[in-house]
């Protein structure tokens, strides 16, 4: 079966990934049709037919010895690189690559009318008014345009020569003022620049005051529950402990997800790798996890940063990602959906896959849950699963609890106000 011509290493990855590519598909694939056999032997003769495609590249001494290059390390071997490239800078030891960050124009030139209101109505020291703002609304200024806003076409328009003079110099500011990525947040000093932004002076974690967040009762025969510890048991089987591993958090999630809906009857989606554009910062998340509104429209609601150590990194990069998504947020609403407050919270989370923490973000401060959460993933939850559910459970009770909170509490600031205060109150 093996070729004479042999293999290099380009061509081998390329048949690795695809394997490992099926490997997913047919997960993926169980979980959708709850193991039906009829089904899924479809799917192992494809898996078997990559495989076979696999062996046809190797030499007969890797793929049939039964030394440390066995096929079987190789193939773990190789999957575990490829996550790590594959995985952004800010979960991942390796370095990669990253673009470079965009200027702020680049992602003003997409905003939409409404959209650019919305972000110079928040630029409080341009002192525009709404006089001001409804000139550019009659002109139909969208992003595009107001990059090419000139002073004299200000005036022209109608703008006082005070308001159009700060604007055209602003319009200058924001042509040349560049994004930071998520991941560039990494120093101490960093770490105490993002706190003293929402008021917090202190150099560590246990500085950034406390909520304490309702939880869902989660049954210990709900079928999710059940689902989730299984499948955590099985890539235990198969990849071994894995601390920071995507795999156990997106299992996780997934299956709290799951319960979310099924509880709320709300449309929730989660989207790995997702792009989150702010006014400082840019890259792309973990996991998004979104409320949908309409089939044209959606709300980010969570966020979720995946961290193999590390733990103060990745607060703060969590912390802007959600800042960048609460601006995402507010720019997406129209005229007639827009408040006067513009208060709001989301949530976070930064995981480890064994360690769990939780984080409010409102605009004006961020919170965090003091509570420990610890979900064991070591080899021996594969002879005694009984702490693994317990403890999957407590997480999966947090995670539903505040995805539940989120999708159902009204719109109006002042609820959301009132209810980060009773969570805040709580845990005094």
């Amino acid at each position: 079966m093996y070729r004479s011509n042999g293999f290099c290493a380009s061509e081998l990855a390329i048949y690795f990934e695809f394997l490992w590519g099926i490997r997913e598909e047919i997960f993926h694939f169980f979980c959708a049709i709850k193991y039906n056999i009829s089904f899924s032997i479809l799917y192992i003769m494809k898996f078997n037919k990559a495989y076979s495609g696999l062996i046809n590249k190797l030499p007969p001494s890797l793929a049939t010895s039964n030394g440390p290059e066995t096929l079987p390390h190789i193939c773990i071997t190789y999957k575990s690189t490829m996550s790590e490239q594959s995985t952004p800078a800010s979960t991942s030891t390796t370095t990669t690559e990253e673009k470079p960050a965009p200027t702020l124009a680049e992602e003003v030139r997409e905003y939409k009318t409404n959209e650019l209101i919305e972000f110079l109505r928040k630029e409080e020291d341009l002192e525009l008014d709404e006089d001001d703002l409804e000139i550019l609304r009659k002109q139909k200024i969208s992003g595009r345009a107001f990059l090419k806003l000139t002073e004299q076409k200000l005036e022209r328009y109608g703008m006082k020569g005070g308001p159009a003079t700060v604007l055209a110099d602003f319009v200058k500011e924001v042509k040349e003022k560049k994004l930071r990525a998520y991941s560039s947040y990494k120093t101490q000093k960093d770490f105490e620049g993002v706190m003293r932004k929402f008021g917090i002076d202190g150099k560590n974690i246990r500085k950034i005051p406390s909520f304490s967040p309702e939880t869902e009762k989660i049954e210990d025969n709900d079928e999710d529950l059940q689902y989730c510890v299984t499948d955590i048991k099985r890539r235990m089987d198969n990849l071994g402990s894995a601390e920071g591993s995507s795999d156990y958090i997106t299992t996780i999630l997934h299956n709290s997800l799951h319960i979310a809906k099924r509880i709320t009857k709300k449309r929730i989606s989660l989207e790995p790798e997702f792009e989150v554009i702010g006014d400082e910062a840019t890259g792309r998340v973990d996991i998004a996890i979104k409320k949908v509104l309409d089939n044209l429209d959606e709300e980010l609601i969570c966020i979720t940063e995946g961290k193999q150590s590390e733990l103060a990194k990745g607060y703060m990069q969590n912390i802007i990602q959600l800042d960048s998504s609460y601006h995402t947020n507010k720019r997406k609403q129209t005229a007639s959906e827009a408040f006067d407050d513009k208060f709001d919270y989301l949530y976070g989370i930064v995981s480890t896959a064994m360690d769990w923490h939780f984080i409010m973000y409102t605009p004006e401060k961020v919170y965090r849950v003091i509570d420990n959460y610890h979900v064991p993933l070591a080899e021996n939850i594969l002879e005694d699963d009984t702490e693994l559910r317990r403890d999957v459970k407590k997480v999966m009770e947090v995670i539903v609890g505040l995805l539940k909170d989120r999708v159902n509490v009204d719109d109006s600031p002042a609820i959301k106000r009132a209810r980060t205060e009773k969570y805040i109150k709580k845990r005094k």
